[in-house]
């Protein structure tokens, strides 16, 4: 299983930008997609997630602004960022949680190669 990311880039504050991430390989089942994020000298954190059910999740301070969405295509996951800020520049990394097959129990997590988002003031 393979996660790759793509969307990253340089943008100014207030601009928009969608991150997008594909799973691909074989898999029973997908309990989530998400996102999280990595900023220079702090630790990896949360951004949105999003079940196969479709609920979402999104940290504190994203919401309203960020949307995660999971197209038709179920191996897939987008992240639509508006009103970007300084503050949201990070290496964004997209996550998978799968459900291992029968009989076996429990899930497993993959991660892609990470985008990176700079945004200038």
């Amino acid at each position: 299983v393979q996660l790759q990311a793509s969307g990253g880039g340089l943008v100014q504050a207030g601009d928009s930008l969608k991150l997008s991430c594909v799973l691909s390989g074989t898999v029973v089942g997908i309990n989530s997609m998400g996102w999280y994020r990595q900023a220079p000298g702090k630790q990896r954190e949360l951004v949105a997630t999003i079940t196969r059910t479709g609920d979402t999740n999104y940290a504190d301070s994203v919401k309203g602004r960020f949307a995660i969405s999971r197209p038709n295509d179920k191996k897939m996951v987008s992240l639509q960022m508006n009103s970007l800020k300084p503050e949201d520049t990070a290496v964004y990394y997209c996550n998978a949680n799968t459900m291992r097959p029968p009989p076996l129990v429990g899930s497993d997590n993959f991660w892609g190669q990470g985008t990176l988002v700079t945004v200038s003031s």
